[in-house]
């Protein structure tokens, strides 16, 4: 992307280099996967496009970004790409249709989250959204959307954006004559320019102020302002057409105390000679005009009426309706041979600025409508078309409410078929967990019953047969010795034998045998090894498991289940770990996966994820879920201790059971 950024910021290239840049960057991005990354840089191109002035290429851009952005709910991005459109379109004077943009681009700030920055954005909008109002002449709502701006600016204590906003509150004022109130929204403006070091905010605004005093006729007040606006060293090498603007409003003011010299003469000359300089050709017909009314004054009317034709004529060119307003208006006083033509034209002209004005209203009316997709039937349908349409509208529903009804049927039963399935499977695997336990109750019986005969009836007879063998072996033949002295070794050897079994088996009758330990082993190394996820178990051994309640191990041991069907159905994760513990009173059980993750906030909650929260509200635990997307998730489960009970470790059982025996 680096021709894109070349094309964007270096200036010293030929403007038709830098656009072949930027489209370059753009064909090579189509090259590209369609991923958040994509959208940036595409941003960034649509940014060059603006930026140069490329009209055609830059509305392709938009119309890719904007469609994209919305598509993956990028909202920072679309409204960006709005707001864009929006400067763009104003800057050819389609006020309307930035209007327009400035709206959207408010809608998608207003769908991120509340933050400073959003705030921020969505006030610069209203802001805009004001400034086309004011062009078009919408004052009042230019009025209210400012207002709204200067609430949110207000409170982030921008300065800079509030003197903006309340410069434009006194245009505002000022379209509606209301020069009062439009001083003092100027004056206001001017404070908040204490705090910033910018020249340019403060001729402005004193220039308003002292426009405002000359709209008011104050003129001695506009010729103080002005004077102390001519002070400032840099006012006229800095802003040069705003100095031009001044030296215009300072000029008349001191033309209507009743001055009417030659040098005035010579104060609008240099301010015509200025706008040819700069090339602001569209700021020369008011300090003509302005000269005309000067020239009557002197007693050259002759002159004074061609200046002001000429005015006319221009202001008629460039669609300057105001300024044409205002020389027709001065025509019709001082050319007594065409004033009825003058105030014709300056009665049609008139009534088409309030037509316009009429219809730039209903046109923002619509914009506002549409956007919020509220629009309204205008047309009147006859009798007959009002009778179809009812009777359509009242089928369509009746199929409606059918079908809903049928579908809620469906559902309910759906429910209730699941809601037995579950209280069965419950019941089942309590039956399966009591026929375990009473199974493994009568193998440690049966252990104990085995290790007590070995003990005291076989070891015994085999003492009794060991010591007449040893009676016997007082025999004097050598053979018998020998013979006798083998087998009474084998019995001693048989006799350790039996004792070490005895003592094994006495020891397995003590030892913990986790039922439901066994079955969480089982049914986790299942779905490991059904879904090829590296599926782990962790608990406490110090806790006796199969002393919990019945309602905790099913829902616990459904919990678990339900969470690892999730971790296959929806995670994609490669491994998922299961930890059971005990802790501060409370029994803890956690299940994490490394998987896909999920935004809990917007996610919809399955059934999977609505059995796991009724179970947990059953036993009166508490669940948390941590998740985010790429990050996994991680589901915690609390259940207090008065559910289950702690037994005592039996230490060094095969030592005490060795010295009973």
């Amino acid at each position: 992307m680096e021709k894109v950024r070349i094309a964007k910021d270096s200036v010293e290239l030929p403007m038709e280099v830098r656009k072949e840049y930027l489209q370059n960057g753009y064909q090579l991005l189509q090259k590209y996967t369609k991923d958040s990354t994509y959208l940036k840089n595409l941003s960034q191109i649509s940014i060059g496009g603006y930026r140069l002035k490329d009209s055609l290429f830059y509305r392709k851009v938009y119309k890719e970004l904007s469609s994209r952005a919305l598509e993956s709910e990028n909202y920072m991005i679309l409204g960006e790409a709005n707001w864009d459109m929006a400067s763009f379109l104003k800057s050819y004077r389609v006020i309307d249709s930035s209007y327009y943009y400035h709206q959207l681009a408010y809608q998608s700030f207003d769908n991120l989250p509340t933050s400073s920055s959003s705030k921020y954005l969505k006030a610069r909008m209203l802001y805009g959204m004001a400034q086309a109002q004011n062009d078009l002449k919408d004052y009042l709502g230019a009025e209210s959307n400012t207002t709204k701006a200067i609430k949110i600016f207000d409170g982030l204590d921008d300065n800079q954006q509030l003197y903006g906003c309340y410069t434009l509150l006194g245009s505002i004022q000022s379209g509606l004559k209301n020069e009062e109130k439009a001083l003092e929204y100027y004056q206001k403006a001017g404070k908040y320019l204490k705090s910033l070091k910018n020249d340019g905010f403060k001729w402005i605004n004193k220039n308003n102020i002292a426009l405002t005093y000359l709209r008011k006729e104050d003129y001695k007040s506009a010729i103080e302002a002005y004077e102390q606006l001519f002070k400032e060293t840099k006012f006229k090498q800095q802003r040069p057409e705003l100095y031009g603007k001044a030296l215009v409003s300072h000029t008349y003011s001191r033309f209507k105390l009743g001055e009417n010299s030659e040098e005035l003469n010579q104060k609008y000359l240099e301010a015509i000679n200025l706008y040819k300089e700069i090339d602001r050709t569209e700021d020369m017909g008011r300090a003509k005009q302005y000269l005309a009314e000067l020239f009557v004054a002197q007693g050259k009317r002759d002159s004074g009426i061609l200046l002001a034709r000429e005015v006319n004529q221009f202001a008629q060119e460039t669609q300057n309706n105001d300024r044409r307003l205002e020389v027709l208006k001065f025509l019709t006083q001082i050319d007594s041979k065409r004033a009825v033509a003058y105030s014709t034209a300056y009665y049609n002209l008139s009534e088409q600025i309030k037509e316009e004005e009429r219809a730039t209203r209903d046109k923002f009316a619509r914009v506002r409508l549409e956007t919020d997709q509220i629009i309204e039937e205008n047309e009147v349908l006859s009798r007959q078309k009002q009778i179809w349409i009812g009777v359509t509208l009242g089928l369509l529903l009746f199929g409606i409410a059918l079908f809903t009804i049928i579908s809620q049927r469906i559902s309910n039963n759906r429910l209730k078929f699941q809601q037995k399935q579950q209280e069965s499977n419950q019941e089942i695997y309590n039956l399966m967990l009591a026929q375990q336990g009473k199974f493994e109750e009568g193998k440690k019986l049966e252990q104990k019953r085995i290790s007590e005969e070995l003990h005291d009836g076989v070891l015994g007879q085999m003492l009794g047969i060991r010591l007449v063998l040893s009676g016997l072996n007082e025999m004097t033949d050598e053979k018998s010795v020998e013979q006798r002295g083998e087998l009474i070794e084998k019995l001693r050897e048989t006799e350790e034998e039996i004792r070490t079994i005895s003592h094994e088996l006495n020891n397995a009758s003590y030892q913990k045998i986790h039922n439901f330990i066994v079955s969480l082993e089982d049914m986790i190394d299942s779905i490991g090894a059904s879904s090829g996820i590296n599926c782990s178990f962790t608990y406490d051994s110090l806790l006796e498991w199969d002393s919990l309640e019945g309602d905790i191990k099913i829902n616990a041991y459904r919990i678990v289940q339900e969470s690892l069907q999730n971790c296959v159905k929806h995670a994609q994760c490669k491994n998922a770990s299961v930890n059971f513990e005990c802790e501060d009173n409370l029994l803890k059980l956690s299940i994490k996966d490394d998987g896909r993750g999920f935004d809990i906030n917007k996610g919809k909650r399955g059934i999977g994820l609505r059995n796991i929260i009724s179970r947990v509200k059953k036993v009166n635990g508490t669940l948390d879920i941590e998740s985010k997307k790429g990050e996994g998730t991680t589901i915690k489960v609390n259940i207090p201790m008065n559910y289950a009970k702690q037994t005592e470790i039996l230490e060094d059982l095969g030592a005490k059971q060795t010295a009973k025996a």
